[in-house]
């Protein structure tokens, strides 16, 4: 019978989906606990795994965007069709012929053959496109990681053949349309060039043509250039493309919620400068005592955001969010705390963080940050936070604008601990501060409040006893 590969819902405000990439192929025997595919969601990217054994019969390509609960392929027993009618693949029939277990990663997922470029690997997508395009694969030089053939490599053999074949033109009557490989009309796109408008002397445009034109500067690919979303859609004068980070998965999700966050919202920052003697000479006593018992000392972060959420407590406009133009104050305080992690940013949430005691709240902060660095956070993790919390202090930094996270009204930014000093009397004493940076929501908050916030704040790591009690 066959066994459904479902998407899962990893949180209850996930939507959807993307299978970012399958991770074995088409027609591969799998166990229990294969690494399926990895599945990118607006905040995090996970690994699917295998809940069943069978034959693997992908319902789904990559990139594939989906809600939860969608299927996306089955797990079918030796011979099996998938549900539909519709009959296992060439590979998954040879698979129940001799089936291949599938335990790690990328095993058995490409074919071997002697290519152009040598003995070379095609993925399982090359394949499929090659038979239905009629591209002989042995013809084809990868350009994929160690040569691999993927399907643009396919794609672009077959626009090449269609240039040379005169019976593959357009009839006589219609206009003469140039041949582009995919490479080169996505390499074209991603630099705003016209791909129409690039010479090319047999008719088909290459990645090499798309190149040569971005390389020649304003003068000869000026005329090829095109603002398709405005100036910011062209590279620079005088400048080519080094390297591409597209904007997908987290790097995307951050791009959209901060433009979100700064169009939808009035966002103020203030910048309060709070002593931090009290907190250092307490740690410097705990550091003394906990040693001794093989404790982990709090780092002044921890103290910084135990007073940040004992201080809502006492100003509850910044712990709210705005519906439907109303200021709804929530009754808990869950505290994000600003993570991070190659490639983005974490926000992973302290629940009830006023609740907690500094040694709890301690131990916390530093489970969900080495867990976010190790990628084994859950979706659940990340949401919910009502205040959030980050710190550049660490980076040398004094000062900053923190953007607000959408659905949040304020956000408080930790710059470095820094000596500076006071007059006390006629004597002047060297004092350790830090910055303290709160970005507000002024449709929710006003400044006066905001600044009452910080004050509080000053007078609770003024008085540090109070927030390990």
């Amino acid at each position: 019978m066959a066994i459904e590969i479902l998407l899962p819902k990893l949180g209850l405000t996930m939507e959807e989906g993307t299978v970012d990439e399958w991770l074995v192929a088409d027609g591969a025997a799998i166990t229990i606990g294969t690494p399926l595919l990895r599945l990118a969601t607006d905040k995090i990217d996970v690994d699917v795994e295998a809940e069943a054994e069978g034959i693997l019969r992908r319902a789904v390509a990559d990139g594939a965007t989906l809600a939860p609960g969608s299927v996306l392929g089955w797990l079918l027993a030796a011979g099996e069709a998938a549900p539909g009618g519709a009959a296992p693949s060439a590979t998954a029939a040879a698979a129940s012929d001799e089936p291949v277990v599938i335990t790690t990663l990328k095993q058995a997922d490409d074919l071997e053959v002697t290519s152009a470029g040598g003995r070379a690997f095609v993925s399982p997508n090359a394949r499929r496109v090659a038979a239905e395009l009629g591209v002989d694969l042995a013809a084809i030089s990868g350009t994929g990681p160690a040569g691999r053939i993927v399907s643009e490599d396919v794609e672009e053999a077959a626009a090449r053949l269609a240039t040379a074949d005169p019976d593959s033109g357009p009839p006589p009557s219609a206009e003469p349309t140039k041949a582009v490989s995919p490479l080169a009309r996505r390499d074209a796109q991603r630099a705003g060039i016209d791909v129409s408008a690039i010479p090319t002397p047999t008719g088909y445009a290459s990645r090499a043509d798309v190149r040569n034109a971005i390389a020649s500067g304003p003068t000869e690919a000026a005329s090829a250039a095109v603002a398709t979303s405005g100036p910011q859609a062209q590279l620079p004068a005088y400048q080519e493309t080094a390297s591409i980070i597209p904007m997908k998965g987290m790097r995307g999700t951050i791009a959209a919620r901060m433009q979100q966050s700064l169009t939808e919202m009035a966002q103020l920052t203030h910048g309060f400068e709070v002593s931090m003697d009290a907190v250092v000479a307490l740690r410097k006593e705990m550091k003394e005592q906990y040693s001794a018992l093989g404790v982990p000392v709090p780092s002044l972060n921890d103290f910084i955001v135990r007073a940040a959420a004992l201080a809502l407590r006492q100003h509850p406009i910044l712990n709210a969010t705005i519906i439907d133009k109303e200021i709804h104050l929530l009754g808990r305080i869950h505290m994000g705390l600003a993570v991070a992690v190659p490639g983005g940013l974490m926000v992973p949430v302290i629940r009830d963080a006023d609740r907690l005691s500094l040694p709890e709240l301690a131990a916390t902060t530093r489970d969900l940050a080495e867990r976010c660095r190790d990628g084994a956070i859950s979706l659940d993790e990340l949401e919910g936070g009502t205040f959030a919390v980050t710190s550049l202090g660490t980076y040398g930094v004094d000062m900053f604008t923190p953007v607000v996270n959408p659905g949040n009204v304020g956000i408080l930014g930790v710059g470095r601990l820094r000596d500076s000093g006071k007059w006390e009397g006629d004597l002047w004493v060297r004092t350790q501060v830090l910055t303290l940076s709160l970005t507000f929501d002024h449709r929710a908050v006003d400044g006066a409040p905001a600044a009452e916030y910080l004050q509080t704040m000053a007078e609770l790591l003024a008085r540090p006893l109070v927030l390990v009690s």
